[in-house]
Protein backbone atom coordinates (compact mmCIF):
# COMPACT_ATOMS: atom_id res chain seq x y z
CA UNK A 1 0.00 0.00 0.00
CA UNK A 2 1.01 3.66 -0.87
CA UNK A 3 -0.12 6.45 1.38
CA UNK A 4 0.21 10.54 2.42
CA UNK A 5 -1.09 12.09 5.51
CA UNK A 6 -0.30 15.39 3.80
CA UNK A 7 -1.97 17.09 1.14
CA UNK A 8 -3.26 19.98 -0.94
CA UNK A 9 -5.22 21.11 -4.13
CA UNK A 10 -4.93 23.72 -6.14
CA UNK A 11 -9.14 24.23 -5.88
CA UNK A 12 -8.72 25.02 -1.92
CA UNK A 13 -4.85 26.36 -1.94
CA UNK A 14 -5.22 28.62 -4.97
CA UNK A 15 -1.80 30.19 -4.21
CA UNK A 16 0.47 27.93 -4.77
CA UNK A 17 -1.43 24.47 -5.15
CA UNK A 18 -2.64 23.22 -8.78
CA UNK A 19 -5.84 21.06 -9.96
CA UNK A 20 -8.75 20.06 -8.22
CA UNK A 21 -8.78 18.06 -5.14
CA UNK A 22 -11.10 15.07 -7.37
CA UNK A 23 -8.91 15.05 -9.75
CA UNK A 24 -5.60 14.57 -7.26
CA UNK A 25 -7.40 12.03 -6.13
CA UNK A 26 -8.00 9.91 -8.93
CA UNK A 27 -4.65 10.07 -9.54
CA UNK A 28 -3.40 8.61 -6.17
CA UNK A 29 -5.68 5.83 -6.88
CA UNK A 30 -4.40 5.51 -10.27
CA UNK A 31 -1.04 5.57 -8.33
CA UNK A 32 -1.84 2.55 -5.51
CA UNK A 33 -2.52 4.60 -2.60
CA UNK A 34 -4.81 3.24 -0.18
CA UNK A 35 -4.86 5.94 2.05
CA UNK A 36 -4.87 9.63 1.40
CA UNK A 37 -5.14 12.34 3.61
CA UNK A 38 -6.83 15.88 2.05
CA UNK A 39 -4.89 18.62 4.43
CA UNK A 40 -6.05 21.94 3.26
CA UNK A 41 -4.41 24.88 4.45
CA UNK A 42 -7.01 27.10 7.33
CA UNK A 43 -7.96 30.01 6.92
CA UNK A 44 -5.93 32.90 8.50
CA UNK A 45 -8.07 35.65 10.11
CA UNK A 46 -5.56 38.74 9.72
CA UNK A 47 -4.52 40.69 6.76
CA UNK A 48 -0.97 40.99 7.94
CA UNK A 49 -0.53 36.99 7.13
CA UNK A 50 -1.56 37.45 3.64
CA UNK A 51 1.04 36.10 0.97
CA UNK A 52 2.05 38.61 -1.96
CA UNK A 53 -0.38 37.02 -4.34
CA UNK A 54 -2.96 37.87 -1.81
CA UNK A 55 -2.47 41.45 -1.53
CA UNK A 56 -4.00 42.68 -4.85
CA UNK A 57 -7.52 42.56 -3.38
CA UNK A 58 -6.61 41.77 0.72
CA UNK A 59 -10.15 42.34 1.99
CA UNK A 60 -11.74 40.02 -0.65
CA UNK A 61 -8.94 37.70 -0.28
CA UNK A 62 -9.29 37.67 3.60
CA UNK A 63 -13.03 37.27 3.42
CA UNK A 64 -12.70 34.54 0.88
CA UNK A 65 -10.60 31.94 2.94
CA UNK A 66 -13.47 31.14 5.67
CA UNK A 67 -15.55 30.27 3.23
CA UNK A 68 -13.00 28.41 1.00
CA UNK A 69 -12.41 26.25 3.87
CA UNK A 70 -16.44 25.86 4.62
CA UNK A 71 -16.75 24.67 0.70
CA UNK A 72 -13.23 22.39 1.24
CA UNK A 73 -14.95 20.57 3.72
CA UNK A 74 -18.47 20.08 2.31
CA UNK A 75 -15.91 18.72 -1.07
CA UNK A 76 -13.95 16.53 1.00
CA UNK A 77 -16.98 14.67 2.73
CA UNK A 78 -18.23 14.42 -0.81
CA UNK A 79 -15.44 12.68 -2.09
CA UNK A 80 -14.76 10.59 0.69
CA UNK A 81 -17.82 8.57 0.37
CA UNK A 82 -17.69 8.57 -3.65
CA UNK A 83 -14.26 7.05 -3.89
CA UNK A 84 -14.70 4.70 -0.28
CA UNK A 85 -14.44 1.35 -2.47
CA UNK A 86 -11.02 2.41 -3.46
CA UNK A 87 -9.23 4.50 -1.23
CA UNK A 88 -10.13 5.64 2.15
CA UNK A 89 -9.97 9.60 2.42
CA UNK A 90 -8.78 11.27 5.72
CA UNK A 91 -10.16 14.98 6.17
CA UNK A 92 -8.10 17.66 7.87
CA UNK A 93 -6.36 20.64 7.70
CA UNK A 94 -2.95 21.70 8.13
CA UNK A 95 -2.41 24.39 11.03
CA UNK A 96 -0.86 27.74 10.76
CA UNK A 97 0.91 28.47 13.89
CA UNK A 98 1.10 32.25 12.78
CA UNK A 99 1.20 33.42 16.86
CA UNK A 100 -0.54 31.70 19.64
CA UNK A 101 -3.58 33.75 18.98
CA UNK A 102 -4.46 30.75 16.37
CA UNK A 103 -4.20 28.44 18.75
CA UNK A 104 -8.71 28.45 19.47
CA UNK A 105 -9.11 28.47 16.15
CA UNK A 106 -7.43 25.81 15.09
CA UNK A 107 -9.23 24.04 18.21
CA UNK A 108 -12.31 25.37 17.01
CA UNK A 109 -11.51 23.87 13.19
CA UNK A 110 -10.78 20.97 14.83
CA UNK A 111 -13.66 20.19 16.27
CA UNK A 112 -15.88 20.15 13.41
CA UNK A 113 -17.22 16.44 13.07
CA UNK A 114 -15.98 16.03 9.60
CA UNK A 115 -12.28 16.58 11.11
CA UNK A 116 -10.32 13.20 11.97
CA UNK A 117 -6.79 15.31 12.45
CA UNK A 118 -5.01 18.57 11.90
CA UNK A 119 -0.78 18.24 10.86
CA UNK A 120 0.74 20.96 13.42
CA UNK A 121 3.27 22.67 11.64
CA UNK A 122 4.91 26.04 11.29
CA UNK A 123 5.72 28.45 8.28
CA UNK A 124 6.49 31.40 10.38
CA UNK A 125 9.08 33.18 12.67
CA UNK A 126 7.83 36.09 14.29
CA UNK A 127 4.39 36.07 11.85
CA UNK A 128 7.06 35.89 9.43
CA UNK A 129 6.93 33.53 6.73
CA UNK A 130 10.21 31.41 6.09
CA UNK A 131 9.25 29.25 3.25
CA UNK A 132 8.12 31.64 0.94
CA UNK A 133 11.06 33.01 -0.96
CA UNK A 134 14.32 34.52 0.14
CA UNK A 135 13.24 37.94 0.44
CA UNK A 136 10.58 36.99 3.53
CA UNK A 137 13.44 34.38 5.16
CA UNK A 138 15.51 37.31 5.07
CA UNK A 139 12.86 39.48 6.80
CA UNK A 140 11.69 36.41 9.25
CA UNK A 141 15.88 36.70 9.84
CA UNK A 142 16.16 40.08 10.74
CA UNK A 143 13.04 40.15 12.59
CA UNK A 144 14.76 37.98 15.34
CA UNK A 145 18.15 40.52 15.96
CA UNK A 146 15.78 43.70 16.69
CA UNK A 147 14.14 43.28 19.54
CA UNK A 148 11.61 45.81 19.25
CA UNK A 149 9.63 43.46 17.30
CA UNK A 150 10.94 40.41 19.20
CA UNK A 151 8.03 37.64 19.82
CA UNK A 152 5.58 36.08 17.85
CA UNK A 153 3.55 39.06 17.35
CA UNK A 154 5.26 40.70 14.35
CA UNK A 155 3.65 41.99 11.10
CA UNK A 156 5.42 39.68 8.17
CA UNK A 157 5.45 43.42 6.37
CA UNK A 158 7.08 44.47 9.09
CA UNK A 159 10.58 45.69 7.20
CA UNK A 160 13.53 45.87 9.60
CA UNK A 161 17.25 46.00 9.10
CA UNK A 162 20.05 43.61 10.33
CA UNK A 163 22.50 44.36 12.62
CA UNK A 164 25.48 44.76 10.47
CA UNK A 165 27.41 43.41 13.01
CA UNK A 166 26.49 39.79 12.86
CA UNK A 167 27.69 37.37 10.37
CA UNK A 168 24.64 36.00 8.93
CA UNK A 169 25.56 32.47 10.42
CA UNK A 170 25.06 33.89 14.10
CA UNK A 171 21.92 35.43 13.20
CA UNK A 172 20.68 32.18 11.49
CA UNK A 173 21.21 30.79 14.69
CA UNK A 174 19.12 32.82 16.78
CA UNK A 175 16.34 32.55 14.48
CA UNK A 176 16.50 28.36 14.77
CA UNK A 177 16.22 28.91 18.11
CA UNK A 178 13.51 31.12 17.87
CA UNK A 179 12.02 28.92 15.21
CA UNK A 180 11.75 25.84 17.40
CA UNK A 181 10.50 28.08 20.61
CA UNK A 182 7.95 28.63 18.49
CA UNK A 183 7.40 25.35 17.59
CA UNK A 184 6.98 24.44 21.15
CA UNK A 185 4.67 27.02 21.49
CA UNK A 186 2.73 25.22 19.20
CA UNK A 187 3.28 21.32 20.00
CA UNK A 188 2.44 22.30 23.51
CA UNK A 189 -0.58 24.41 22.35
CA UNK A 190 -2.37 21.84 20.07
CA UNK A 191 -0.75 18.10 20.81
CA UNK A 192 -0.73 17.41 17.21
CA UNK A 193 -1.43 14.07 16.14
CA UNK A 194 1.15 14.57 13.19
CA UNK A 195 4.01 17.31 13.19
CA UNK A 196 4.31 18.84 9.59
CA UNK A 197 8.09 18.99 8.10
CA UNK A 198 9.37 19.39 11.30
CA UNK A 199 13.03 21.48 10.00
CA UNK A 200 11.72 23.47 7.50
CA UNK A 201 13.67 26.70 8.65
CA UNK A 202 16.30 24.68 6.72
CA UNK A 203 14.71 24.99 3.44
CA UNK A 204 16.40 28.64 2.77
CA UNK A 205 18.91 28.77 5.24
CA UNK A 206 22.31 29.23 3.55
CA UNK A 207 23.85 25.73 4.76
CA UNK A 208 20.66 23.79 4.17
CA UNK A 209 22.99 20.61 5.06
CA UNK A 210 24.41 22.12 8.46
CA UNK A 211 24.51 19.32 11.29
CA UNK A 212 22.86 21.57 13.89
CA UNK A 213 24.03 19.90 16.94
CA UNK A 214 27.17 22.37 16.26
CA UNK A 215 24.85 24.62 17.52
CA UNK A 216 24.36 23.84 21.09
CA UNK A 217 21.25 25.81 21.51
CA UNK A 218 19.46 24.82 18.84
CA UNK A 219 19.91 21.34 19.86
CA UNK A 220 18.72 21.35 23.14
CA UNK A 221 15.39 23.33 21.55
CA UNK A 222 15.42 20.03 19.25
CA UNK A 223 15.76 17.89 22.00
CA UNK A 224 13.29 19.02 24.12
CA UNK A 225 10.56 19.38 21.19
CA UNK A 226 11.37 15.74 20.07
CA UNK A 227 10.91 14.35 24.17
CA UNK A 228 7.51 16.54 24.49
CA UNK A 229 6.21 14.98 20.94
CA UNK A 230 7.25 11.22 21.96
CA UNK A 231 5.85 11.96 25.26
CA UNK A 232 2.30 12.61 24.15
CA UNK A 233 2.45 9.86 21.63
CA UNK A 234 2.41 11.79 18.53
CA UNK A 235 3.96 11.22 15.09
CA UNK A 236 6.84 13.13 12.93
CA UNK A 237 5.72 12.78 8.81
CA UNK A 238 8.72 11.74 6.82
CA UNK A 239 8.09 14.68 4.23
CA UNK A 240 9.74 14.42 0.63
CA UNK A 241 8.70 17.99 -0.47
CA UNK A 242 12.20 18.98 0.70
CA UNK A 243 13.66 16.57 -1.54
CA UNK A 244 11.68 18.11 -4.88
CA UNK A 245 12.74 21.29 -3.42
CA UNK A 246 16.46 20.67 -3.76
CA UNK A 247 17.49 19.79 -0.56
CA UNK A 248 19.45 16.36 0.01
CA UNK A 249 17.25 14.91 2.85
CA UNK A 250 13.57 15.00 3.75
CA UNK A 251 12.27 16.57 6.48
CA UNK A 252 13.46 16.10 9.13
CA UNK A 253 16.98 15.55 8.22
CA UNK A 254 19.30 12.31 9.62
CA UNK A 255 20.59 13.89 12.94
CA UNK A 256 17.06 14.91 13.88
CA UNK A 257 15.58 11.91 12.74
CA UNK A 258 18.09 9.52 14.62
CA UNK A 259 17.30 11.03 17.70
CA UNK A 260 13.47 10.78 17.16
CA UNK A 261 14.04 6.99 16.58
CA UNK A 262 16.12 6.93 19.83
CA UNK A 263 12.93 8.54 21.69
CA UNK A 264 11.03 5.32 20.20
CA UNK A 265 9.52 7.89 17.95
CA UNK A 266 7.02 7.00 15.37
CA UNK A 267 7.26 8.10 11.47
CA UNK A 268 4.19 8.71 9.15
CA UNK A 269 4.64 9.68 5.25
CA UNK A 270 4.23 12.56 3.64
CA UNK A 271 4.27 14.48 0.05
CA UNK A 272 2.68 17.32 0.98
CA UNK A 273 1.85 17.48 -2.69
CA UNK A 274 0.41 20.95 -4.32
CA UNK A 275 -1.05 19.12 -7.11
CA UNK A 276 -1.19 16.13 -9.64
CA UNK A 277 2.30 16.65 -10.69
CA UNK A 278 3.72 16.12 -6.87
CA UNK A 279 1.67 12.98 -5.48
CA UNK A 280 4.06 10.46 -4.70
CA UNK A 281 7.16 12.73 -5.74
CA UNK A 282 10.71 11.27 -4.29
CA UNK A 283 8.54 8.36 -2.53
CA UNK A 284 11.71 6.48 -3.51
CA UNK A 285 14.54 8.24 -2.10
CA UNK A 286 12.15 8.87 1.04
CA UNK A 287 12.03 5.00 1.73
CA UNK A 288 15.73 4.95 1.09
CA UNK A 289 16.22 7.29 3.41
CA UNK A 290 14.15 5.58 6.41
CA UNK A 291 15.69 2.38 5.20
CA UNK A 292 19.16 3.68 6.25
CA UNK A 293 17.74 4.72 9.38
CA UNK A 294 16.88 1.30 9.97
CA UNK A 295 13.08 1.87 10.06
CA UNK A 296 10.84 -0.78 9.24
CA UNK A 297 7.28 0.55 9.77
CA UNK A 298 5.47 3.55 9.05
CA UNK A 299 2.24 4.57 10.28
CA UNK A 300 -1.27 5.71 9.26
CA UNK A 301 -4.28 6.08 10.38
CA UNK A 302 -7.56 3.97 9.84
CA UNK A 303 -10.99 5.54 10.46
CA UNK A 304 -13.89 3.47 11.84
CA UNK A 305 -17.20 5.83 11.83
CA UNK A 306 -19.02 5.98 15.35
CA UNK A 307 -22.70 6.04 15.00
CA UNK A 308 -25.27 7.93 17.06
CA UNK A 309 -28.49 6.73 18.55
CA UNK A 310 -30.18 8.22 16.08
CA UNK A 311 -27.94 5.98 13.38
CA UNK A 312 -26.89 8.88 12.31
CA UNK A 313 -22.47 8.82 11.62
CA UNK A 314 -22.25 12.41 10.12
CA UNK A 315 -22.54 14.34 13.42
CA UNK A 316 -20.10 12.60 15.36
CA UNK A 317 -16.47 12.26 14.90
CA UNK A 318 -15.18 9.02 13.35
CA UNK A 319 -12.57 6.80 15.48
CA UNK A 320 -9.09 6.89 14.21
CA UNK A 321 -7.06 3.63 14.74
CA UNK A 322 -2.83 3.52 14.43
CA UNK A 323 -2.17 1.35 11.45
CA UNK A 324 1.17 -0.36 11.27
CA UNK A 325 2.39 -0.66 7.57
CA UNK A 326 5.67 -2.57 6.63
CA UNK A 327 7.77 0.06 4.74
CA UNK A 328 8.41 -2.28 1.88
CA UNK A 329 4.38 -2.80 1.61
CA UNK A 330 5.23 1.04 0.31
CA UNK A 331 8.09 0.50 -1.81
CA UNK A 332 6.44 -2.42 -3.15
CA UNK A 333 3.86 -0.04 -4.62
CA UNK A 334 6.50 2.76 -5.17
CA UNK A 335 8.68 0.20 -6.88
CA UNK A 336 6.11 -0.14 -10.06
CA UNK A 337 6.31 4.15 -10.65
CA UNK A 338 9.90 3.99 -11.82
Amino acid sequence: MAFTMHSHSGQFCPGHAKDQLEDIIKHAIGLGYTTMALTEHMPRTSLDDLYPEELDEPEASLAALAPRHAAYLEEAQRLQKLYAPQIALLIGFEGEWLRPAYEALIGELAAHPAIDYFVGSLHHVNGVPIDYDKAYYARAMASVQSPAINGSSASHHHETSNSNSDDVEAQEERMYERYYDQQYEMLVGLRPRVVGHFDLIRLMSVDPGRDVKQWPGVWRRIERNLAFVAEYGGWLECNSSALRKGLAEPYPCRVIAEKWLSLNGKFTLSDDSHGIAQVGTNYARALDFLSSLQVTTLWTFRREPQQQDDGAVDRIKAKLIEVAVPLEQVRAVVSKWQ
